[in-house]
Formats: C-alpha cells, structure tokens, sequence
C-alpha cells in the first residue's frame, strides 16, 4: 500500500468483501499496519457506497479494478463529488491498460498487486514520481517464490514462463510449495524505485483452464456440475470476455432444439453455482469445438 502511494492517516475505501473471504482482511490489515483508517465498505450497494464516499471524503480505493469503475460512474449519475479519490490500490482481477488510462485520465492513480486467499500477498507494483508504473511486480518479503513448469514442480530457467508456486513461514499458517494455478516468470534486473526484492512480470494467465471473472473464480467442474443438471444438455463451454470495461460470460450449451424455458433455467443454475450472472446460448449438437476446453478465456490482456 505505501508502494501505491498510501501514506498513514490517508483514509481507505476498502470494498473487498470481509464475509467468507479473507480479501477485506487481507486490506484492512495492511491499511492499519501502515497507520490508514478504513471505511470497511465490503461489497455491492454501489449507491450508499458514493453517497459515504461523497461524505467521508476517502483518499484512497482498495477493491477490484472493475467495481472502481462501478463506483466512479455511479457517483457521476448522482452527481456526488467523490474527487478526494486520488489513489487505489486493486486487485482479484485484471488491470488492463485502457482501464488504468481511464482511471489516470479521472484523476485516480492505480496501482495493482498479486494475492491468494490462502497466501495473502504475493507480489506488488511501484510507481515513479508521476505515477506511471515499473516494469513487473515486486515480490514480497515474506514469500519464497518459485517458477515451476506446470504440473511437474520443476523450476524453470529465469525468464521462462510457468506456474507461480510460493512458500509463506507463517507460524500460524505455513504452507510448503503451494501451487497457485497461475502462469508468471521471473524479470531479471531491480526495480526502478530501488526496492531490491525479486520481480516477476506479472500475471500471465492461467495454468489450468480456471479463470476469474468479476474476481471470482470459476473451475471446470463448476461448468460441468451445471451441464450435468440437464438431460438435454450434451455439452457445455464457457465462453469468457470484455464487455466494455467489464467482465462478462456466456454458457454455450449444445441442444438438440430448445425446449422452452431451458436458457432460462440454466442461467438460474450457472448463478447459483459459480456466484456470477452469466447469459446462456443454445447451439446445435456438434457446433462446440472438440479441444477439450471447458473454459475459452477470450480477454486480450494487452489491450
């Protein structure tokens, strides 16, 4: 947080969830470490967020890049001034470039980092005086983090793409090797700001077909726990992609006709299994490549 700009008694905006997820706390514990106050927003309720927002003049975001959005656009329909927002922190989701530059162009300055639930945080990014971003993410001090081929736990050569693996001593939750699913490599070199810790360049994807979308994550088997629930379902693939400057996700599922009502109930399932409202498309049987793909993540992270 101090990388991205925090200084103590900034006031944070956190709207990481503090509810069956250690995202709020992961947060709000730094924020306090560093000597910031934190409204504990959580989630949702995008409209009393810019009304508190507009109140208690916060200096700074903590959340995912996507809601800022949400936030930002709500308070400008309200016409609520939320211009004390000068700073962010994010993270659960990808930064993409048009997004930071429309933030920037808002006056917000955002600054990303890498966490898990299980690890808390992995790595973060520095900015320089004008706050423009380093190169790659600075790995944190209290994690040994290797680069390891996928599915075998070899380490790669510096540079070389692979899976991100991290080993955290913490007394009360250690943990050996955890294998985080997502694909980084190492970037040779300090960092510009004169942190001397590691860097890697970043994520890079995934290692398996999960994916997260709005934050969340989405397994394989969620997709495949919803096409089970339906005879008349011969085979499903989830479709990921931008709508906008937002996430969005389409079940195709191949039916032979469509009977009526079904989009329908399978959107209620995809909701109540995977947490996220995603539209439904009925294909022909045989129309749904045969690659083995459950989930077809088409977000250009360059972009």
């Amino acid at each position: 947080m101090f990388a991205a700009g925090f200084r103590k008694g900034d006031l944070v905006h956190n709207t990481f969830a503090y509810h069956l997820t250690p995202g709020g706390w992961i947060m709000h514990r730094g924020a306090r470490a560093l000597g910031c106050p934190v409204v504990p927003a959580g989630t949702g309720q995008s409209e009393q967020q810019v009304q508190a927002m507009a109140h208690l003049r916060p200096d700074g975001y903590a959340g995912t890049p996507d809601f800022l959005k949400v936030l930002l656009d709500k308070a400008a329909e309200l016409e609520l001034d939320v211009r004390s927002l000068r700073k962010a922190l994010v993270s659960g989701g990808a930064l993409f470039p048009s997004m930071r530059e429309d933030y920037r162009e808002r006056g917000v300055t955002v600054l990303q980092c890498y966490a898990t639930a299980e690890a808390g945080l992995i790595s973060y990014e520095s900015a320089d005086r004008a706050g423009a971003p380093h190169e790659g993410m600075i790995v944190d001090e209290g994690v040994i983090l290797e680069i390891v081929r996928p599915g075998t736990g070899d380490p790669v050569p510096d540079g070389e793409v692979g899976e991100v693996v991290v080993t955290t001593l913490n007394p009360l939750y250690p943990l050996l090797r955890l294998a985080t699913g997502d694909l980084s490599a190492v970037l040779p070199g300090q960092s510009p700001c004169g942190r001397t810790g590691a860097r890697i360049k970043g994520w890079m994807g995934r290692a398996d077909q999960t994916t997260k979308v709005k934050g969340m994550f989405v397994h394989p088997e969620q997709v495949a726990d919803v096409v089970a629930r339906f005879d008349e379902v011969a085979r499903g693939r989830l479709v990921v992609s931008r709508e906008g400057d937002g996430d969005a996700m389409v079940l195709r599922c191949e039916v032979e006709g469509e009977p009526d009502g079904l989009s329908d109930r399978i959107g209620e399932a995809l909701r109540e299994v995977c947490k996220l409202r995603g539209g439904v498309q009925i294909v022909a049987a045989g129309e749904l490549p045969n690659d083995g793909l459950v989930i077809d993540d088409t977000r250009d992270y360059s972009k």
